[in-house]
């Protein structure tokens, strides 16, 4: 049975996230999704005069794959999967299915080993497709939101089609004051960190690459990180939940690590020498999402909160940090949390989650529902 807010979804992921013209091919990677949503995407892939192509994905079938991957197999997958991608102009991926921890038992060394193989077609579709990502709603993302299903399922359509027009002049003064800045300084329990951000590019975030979505990111400089954080949101990397991450810097690197696994945490972060460089620092302002739920697509968009992330640096805000690791870490700072405090340059510049300057107070809640 047709649903209609498959279609109003699928028209965000058409017209605005990926804009598609006539002519233009599309990638649509559906992971555990309704048959229904897959093809109201080719249909509105197809009403924009695009041609759409579909791959279909089973969470226990990759789980297999990777239990036993072999360096020859992920080379050719890797190889045949990339000369795909090198045709497209567009990607859309909706990943679902009900266990999200589905891969936290493959081992170590076959993760690093997918990983490093895959990055090819990672780097492409990132680099030179307009793409986006986003989940799909099923009973066990809403038990870890603690809502029933079916209030899940209401939320996470509000949440993704979400006027996201409303966020472009807030984001656009936030891009603006982040590029001038150069030291940030960002207090909280359990966290006194400084860095500097001056002359890296700061990246809008409304609704292009990522639903739902509201953050501007940059990165800081590779080796201006000192002091302390402490993640108060959860999160879950290469299947495995970590809580109460703490992390110490020295220099911009990783010098000390704890979480509730630290031993998995610290083998992460030894993945490469990039890992224990941060690639990425965001803030984030999307009003409808307020609490973790171990999903980074939800987590890294709530308002009031940031992320900072060890690993792989984007190109468009490049610090020169290179990882097979990209591993967004979320901090929220409302006062519900803790609170916490944020300045550019010694000026405040949020504080307890809400935007301080009068240019940016636009990305406050208030103003963007």
């Amino acid at each position: 049975m047709n649903d209609s807010r498959f279609d109003k979804l699928a028209q965000v992921l058409v017209h605005h996230s990926t804009q598609l013209a006539p002519g233009e091919k599309v990638l649509i990677d559906a992971f555990e999704i309704p048959p229904e949503m897959t093809v109201a995407l080719i249909r509105a892939a197809r009403r924009a005069g695009a041609v759409p192509m579909v791959q279909l994905h089973h969470a226990r079938i990759s789980r297999e794959i990777a239990m036993g991957a072999q360096e020859e197999a992920l080379e050719i997958s890797s190889s045949l999967q990339l000369s795909q991608m090198k045709r497209m102009h567009a990607y859309i991926a909706l990943r679902g299915g009900s266990n999200i921890t589905e891969l936290s038992d493959v081992p170590a060394e076959k993760m690093k080993l997918v990983a490093r193989k895959m990055k090819p077609v990672l780097d492409w579709r990132v680099k030179k497709t307009r793409w986006c990502v986003l989940r799909w709603p099923s009973p066990s993302m809403a038990q870890q939101a603690g809502m029933s299903t079916e209030q899940f399922e209401d939320f996470y359509f509000q949440v993704c089609t979400l006027d996201y027009a409303k966020m472009v002049p807030g984001m656009k003064a936030l891009k603006d004051l982040m590029e001038r800045t150069d030291k940030v300084h960002i207090r909280g329990p359990g966290t006194d960190l400084t860095f500097s951000i001056k002359d890296i590019p700061a990246i809008t975030c409304g609704g292009s690459h990522n639903l739902p979505d509201g953050e501007v990111f940059t990165a800081p400089v590779k080796d201006s990180v000192q002091g302390h954080i402490s993640f108060n949101a959860g999160t879950i990397y290469q299947g495995t939940a970590f809580d109460q991450v703490r992390l110490e810097f020295k220099d911009g690197r990783i010098v000390d690590a704890t979480a509730s696994n630290t031993a998995k945490l610290n083998a992460i972060l030894d993945s490469d020498p990039g890992a224990r460089f941060i690639g990425e620092f965001s803030l984030a302002f999307n009003p409808y999402i307020l609490h973790p739920m171990r999903d980074i697509l939800f987590d890294e968009k709530i308002s009031g909160s940031f992320h900072f992330t060890p690993g792989q640096a984007y190109e468009q805000a490049d610090n020169g940090n290179r990882s097979q690791v990209h591993w967004d870490m979320v901090n929220i700072q409302r006062p519900d949390y803790g609170g916490g405090t944020i300045h550019f340059d010694g000026k405040l510049i949020r504080e307890n989650g809400l935007f301080v300057p009068k240019a940016i107070q636009a990305l406050n809640p208030e103003r963007l529902k």
